[in-house]
């Protein structure tokens, strides 16, 4: 039977989940969470794609980190998340499954939807496959509220630097994208918005879906893209074999 359980990895926590019968082609996921810290153990709507498609799935825990590779205290005093994902918890996934990199897809939503497509604009060889739920971009607009992102940056300015938009290659891009927002997400819609712009003015393909709404930026729009976008992922898995 499929099943949850928690471990911990570098001295940090996180779900993973095997399905009843994983898939013949060893396809995983790493998935990132947002800013609330939600834990994926109970969303049954992604966890019916996990199974349908025989995905194992990791889920690290980030506190509120931004998955960045950037020191944020509420997370570690020293290791960066983004350190602590590619140095330990993608090793790890490794070895456990006997799988590569390229049979890694990368999910998440809101602060973990930046956070995966941060990752994957890092090492696009070698995870192609990314999809993206609300991604908070534009995370720096936070900058001075008291949040933890005010220990990380010494300023807006600096947190601007950081997000992805500012780092996107026209010359290396993820090859399988997916960016999905809830146009009444008033917080972040702008954000993919502006990805959008930013990957098509520099000719990088990439996935839309920006007209479904569900309830803004809700567990009820979250849980209507389930289906789209681990679907996305095993695609763009299946493609990137090829």
């Amino acid at each position: 039977m499929s099943h949850w359980s928690q471990i911990e990895i570098a001295g940090k926590s996180a779900d993973v989940f095997e399905p009843t019968t994983p898939n013949d082609n060893g396809w995983c996921l790493i998935h990132l969470h947002g800013h609330g810290m939600e834990r994926m153990v109970e969303k049954t709507a992604f966890l019916e794609q996990y199974e349908k498609h025989g995905l194992r799935v990791i889920c690290p825990h980030g506190k509120r980190s931004w998955w960045l590779d950037f020191v944020c205290k509420e997370f570690d005093a020293k290791m960066t998340p983004f350190v602590f994902l590619r140095n330990y918890v993608v090793p790890f996934m490794m070895e456990r499954w006997n799988v590569t990199t390229s049979q890694i897809g990368l999910t998440g939503i809101s602060m973990g939807g930046q956070g995966v497509l941060h990752f994957a604009y890092r090492s696009p060889s070698e995870f192609p496959v990314v999809a993206a739920i609300s991604p908070a971009v534009d995370f720096h607009n936070l900058y001075g509220q008291g949040l933890p992102i005010d220990e990380m940056f010494p300023d807006k300015e600096a947190a601007r630097q950081a997000t992805v938009l500012l780092h996107v290659n026209p010359l290396n891009w993820p090859k399988h994208q997916l960016i999905v927002c809830d146009p009444a997400d008033v917080e972040w819609f702008e954000s993919s918005d502006r990805m959008k712009m930013k990957l098509s003015s520099s000719g990088i393909p990439c996935e839309y879906d920006l007209e479904t709404s569900a309830g803004g930026h809700t567990w009820d729009y979250f849980s209507a893209m389930a289906e789209k976008v681990v679907g996305f992922a095993v695609d763009g898995l299946q493609k990137a074999k090829r």
